[in-house]
């Protein structure tokens, strides 16, 4: 292959660390196509902007000619990854984890190309569930040094807080991953957060003990604000890939109203666009930021979503705030997506029922912000209403208003979080 993928992967940003870094993009570059692999615990029903990264990852590798194993963690989700947690995250049941899995595998279906000719989509709990323990600690526990373990961050991060046994395990399960699919599959690289280093090291170290190969590690870098926190965190939770957690409108405005001076860095990791477009845009040689912004909402809505979710999205984001491109367009160098105004706005905007009997029972505007998932919780919603930032119709509420039928205008009620975030609710017959 010509292609320097790993070149590629660093000049937008995706490469944090990488062991024997020289070794493996001989083995990217020049070599023949290689089998590498990214775990994802299902731990919900639906990846989050987080989990973008790595999936975009796989599909630059896999176009590259790569071969991708999606690995969905069946089995480690069984115990929990103590990565980047303060405390114990709360155990699931079997239940819950395969219902998850089937939500993660239809989501990365649309992203990777499976197949005899394409990738691999795995689930650890068909290794990992009828491992005898007594076995795996003789044939796998003897080579993970305690002393070597607890210098890993996501560990010395917990012994603060109290690092639980079962999660301590999390390390050698992740390793015997990539032994399992080394041998099985001829993988050789592992791919993920920045926080999995440790992991992804210690399975490294246990593929060249138990079967005399070298294999490879990447890290993405992981992302955080200006103000340094998690990107992908709002005030009213996640930002999830499932149309049902996060609204395609609420998706499409996450990214439109990111921070001016991420644009150039979100361009790279969450777009296909090119680099000398990127560059372009985050120059504002064109229509300047909020036009950057428009293509950088529109891209990934659309690589998530679909164009024509992603073109609504946008109508819709016209009509309440208007536009950087004044022909009203959504304009870049893979395709011209005309957006027309013979399509109604409102239809993309996210949308609740309520009855009339919810009504009459009473909810108060605290209620409904809640419900509507653009506040955490009660308290969250009272302190937005309290500080002014709450809007019904665009009339500015108090936390003890309450909602009747008459606040309806043709069977509809708009709230409003904010300058930028909104929700529909209609009133049922």
């Amino acid at each position: 292959m010509h292609h320097d993928i790993y070149q590629e992967l660093t000049d937008r940003g995706f490469i944090y660390q990488a062991t024997h870094e020289d070794e493996l993009r001989g083995r990217l570059t020049g070599g023949p196509p290689l089998t590498f692999y990214i775990g994802f615990d299902p731990t919900a029903d639906s990846l989050h902007v987080g989990s973008l990264i790595p999936l975009i990852a796989m599909v630059h590798m896999q176009r590259a000619g790569h071969r991708p194993i999606a690995l969905v963690g069946g089995g480690t989700a069984l115990v929990g990854d103590p990565s980047g947690k303060t405390e114990m995250r709360r155990l699931l049941s079997r239940t819950d984890i395969d219902t998850n899995a089937r939500g993660l595998r239809e989501q990365m279906g649309r992203f990777l190309t499976f197949g005899d000719d394409g990738g691999l989509l795995l689930n650890n709990a068909d290794w990992l569930e009828d491992l005898r323990y007594i076995d795996f600690l003789r044939d796998i526990g003897r080579h993970f040094s305690v002393n070597r373990m607890l210098t890993a961050e996501s560990y010395r991060q917990r012994l603060e807080t109290g690092l639980s046994f079962i999660e301590f395990n999390y390390m050698l399960l992740q390793a015997y991953d990539f032994h399992v699919l080394c041998r099985g599959h001829d993988c050789i690289l592992q791919m993920g957060g920045q926080d999995q280093w440790g992991n992804i090291v210690a399975g490294v170290d246990l593929v060249r003990r138990l079967q005399s190969r070298e294999v490879y590690g990447i890290t993405f870098p992981l992302l955080t604000t200006a103000g340094g926190e998690k990107f992908g965190k709002t005030a009213a939770g996640a930002i999830w890939l499932d149309a049902g957690r996060t609204s395609v409108f609420d998706f499409y405005q996450f990214w439109r109203n990111c921070e001016d001076g991420e644009i150039g860095r979100l361009l790279r990791l969450f777009t296909f666009l090119p680099a000398a477009e990127i560059g372009r845009l985050e120059t504002n040689e064109d229509h300047g930021i909020n036009r950057a912004k428009e293509i950088l909402a529109y891209e990934v809505t659309a690589l998530v979503h679909g164009h024509e979710a992603a073109a609504d999205a946008f109508r819709a984001a016209a009509t309440q705030f208007g536009t950087a491109d004044p022909e009203g367009r959504i304009e870049t160098s893979s395709r011209i997506a005309e957006i027309t105004a013979g399509r109604t706005p409102a239809a993309s905007l996210p949308e609740t029922s309520l009855s009339p009997t919810e009504l009459d029972a009473g909810l108060t505007v605290v209620d409904l912000f809640v419900r509507a998932g653009l506040c955490a919780s009660k308290g969250a919603a009272r302190r937005l209403l309290d500080q002014g930032g709450g809007y019904c119709n665009d009339d500015r509420l108090q936390a003890d208003f309450t909602i009747t039928a008459t606040h309806f205008s043709d069977g509809a009620l708009l709230l409003r979080a904010g300058k930028k975030r909104y929700h529909r609710f209609v009133l049922r017959p």
